[in-house]
């Protein structure tokens, strides 16, 4: 992984990475980071169900005001747009057992990756990523799992992911 240089996100993830000033996201930054969830899942694909975005709103809500929750989002604010979000970097942590290699068993998860349209190609998802992972080394996740469009694989890559066997199985209910 990459370390932390006065020019990246420090460790609570206030800073800028080029010109890409990131923060923590707040709780009044819900309602944008839901719109920017759509934009990569419109992204993905055409979708017609915008249902999931009140309760989606509302976790995120709740969840960003938790103190030393484990959700956290890093965003970078849309310039001369207030209130608008460029881009965000979501991700969580849950406790498993231990296991080699994890003895604290805390895993991460990315998802809701994302830059709007209008304000790619300006490493701002790169900066809310840096500033994300500097977050989970905070908590002393060792082990951070993402979905990897094509699109975005190599921004991942570039930050020390690599591609792993998926052996995985899913149940909806």
């Amino acid at each position: 992984m990459d370390t932390a240089s006065p020019a990246e996100p420090t460790p609570t993830g206030q800073g800028t990475h080029a010109d890409a000033p990131v923060r923590a996201a707040r709780p009044s930054d819900a309602e944008e980071l839901v719109r920017l969830r759509a934009v990569m899942l419109g992204s993905m694909g055409p979708y017609d169900d915008d249902s999931w975005q009140p309760a989606s709103m509302a976790v995120l809500r709740e969840r960003l005001a938790e103190p030393g929750g484990r959700l956290a989002a890093f965003v970078v604010d849309a310039p001369g747009a207030r209130g608008a979000l460029a881009a965000c970097a979501v991700g969580t942590v849950e406790q498993r057992l231990g296991a080699p290699g994890n003895h604290a068993g805390l895993s991460g998860h990315v998802f809701s990756v994302v830059t709007d349209a209008a304000m790619r190609r300006r490493g701002y998802s790169r900066a809310c990523m840096r500033a994300l992972l500097a977050w989970y080394r905070e908590q002393g996740v060792v082990k951070i799992d993402l979905h990897a469009s094509p699109e975005g694989e190599p921004l991942y890559a570039s930050l020390g992911f690599v591609r792993t066997p998926a052996p995985s199985m899913r149940l909806m209910l």
